[in-house]
């Protein structure tokens, strides 16, 4: 366990899903993630990281228990934050250190972590809404109980991904329309699978392809006028630039994959540089994290910040979603998150 009196304590906490959540890797119904506190709770982080990710608790825990130990001053302006954090442990562990100690920044300066990322106030966009992969009668029945949400992420990669984009569809003809296949589709029939689905009116395709295939990703995007947006062939900034060198149009950032705030940041601004278009995504995550991520909004095309409502027990209050699914930042200081009461 975490020392108490050391720089910075964690705890796990268990978040229960609202249905289980199916994608091309398996299903959840569960999900663990970390709440990382600096001492005196001067700032907040989290890491969130899916069972396929690969990722192993215990080299988390050996970063932050090095980090509580580290007797270098924290970080007083946000160009200090990389630099302390460093570029070694797992990129969920790093995002949770780069979120304490930015929430501890702005939190000290009384105002809201946009402020001090030098961001105008995130304008009230929509965030698309998750439908997990189920059969067609199950997916059309969970996108009709939606129709408070504008935008719909459907999770593909099987067989019957036509039957389920057409039930969710006829369900909803009123809906944006997102597809997600989670790396799932090979190279030889996903240009097949997107002629036939793109009547049904999507908006964009998420990774379709296996995460390591940035020139199928390329010739893809060259055979279609949706954006195709990398999602896990996005890790790093070596990524990005493979990726716009391929000709892939969009990018889906998490602060779990890239290490929180600041390399989020930089590399949002780089995509811009290129020409891309940007998607603020997540992982199963609680509103910290959610709201988090929000706090860069201003720069973004597209939201999929809808963790906090596919959770049936998140332990904290941040962002709101308004009815019409736009995503809107608390009124505090710092990332902006309480615990609930």
């Amino acid at each position: 366990m975490p020392n108490p009196s050391a720089l910075l304590t964690w705890e796990p906490i268990t978040l229960r899903l609202c249905h289980p959540f199916r994608l091309s890797y398996g299903t959840s119904e569960m999900r663990r993630v970390f709440w990382l506190r600096l001492v005196g709770d001067a700032g907040w982080g989290e890491a969130a990281f899916p069972p396929y990710y690969g990722v192993k608790e215990s080299e988390i825990f050996a970063l932050w228990q090095e980090a509580a130990q580290c007797t270098k001053p924290l970080p007083d302006i946000p160009d200090e934050v990389s630099r302390w954090v460093g570029e070694n442990g797992p990129a969920p562990g790093r995002a949770a250190l780069d979120m304490a100690l930015h929430d501890r920044i702005a939190r000290q300066q009384g105002v809201p972590l946009y402020r001090i990322l030098g961001l105008p106030p995130p304008p009230p966009l929509p965030t698309s809404f998750t439908i997990a992969i189920a059969e067609p009668e199950e997916m059309a029945r969970l996108a009709g109980q939606a129709a408070a949400y504008p935008i719909l992420k459907i999770k593909l990669g099987s067989d019957d991904d036509l039957a389920r984009l057409a039930a969710v569809r006829a369900a909803r003809p009123d809906a944006r329309l997102r597809v997600d296949a989670n790396a799932s589709w090979s190279r030889d029939d996903a240009m097949e699978r997107i002629r036939v689905l793109e009547p049904l009116g999507l908006e964009l395709i998420e990774q379709p392809l296996p995460k390591d295939d940035f020139a199928g990703l390329g010739y893809l995007q060259a055979h279609t006028e949706l954006p195709i947006v990398a999602d896990e062939s996005l890790q790093n900034f070596a990524d990005l630039e493979k990726l716009a060198a391929a000709g892939v149009r969009a990018i889906n950032l998490k602060l779990m994959k890239v290490g929180g705030l600041a390399p989020a940041l930089r590399m949002l601004r780089r995509a811009r540089e290129l020409g891309m278009r940007v998607m603020l995504g997540c992982m199963i995550e609680t509103s910290l994290g959610i709201t988090a991520m929000a706090h860069l909004a201003s720069l973004a095309d597209w939201l999929d910040l809808d963790a906090p409502l596919l959770v049936a027990n998140d332990p904290f209050d941040g962002v709101l979603y308004d009815n019409q699914a736009r995503v809107h930042l608390p009124n505090r200081p710092g990332i902006g998150v309480v615990r609930r009461r």
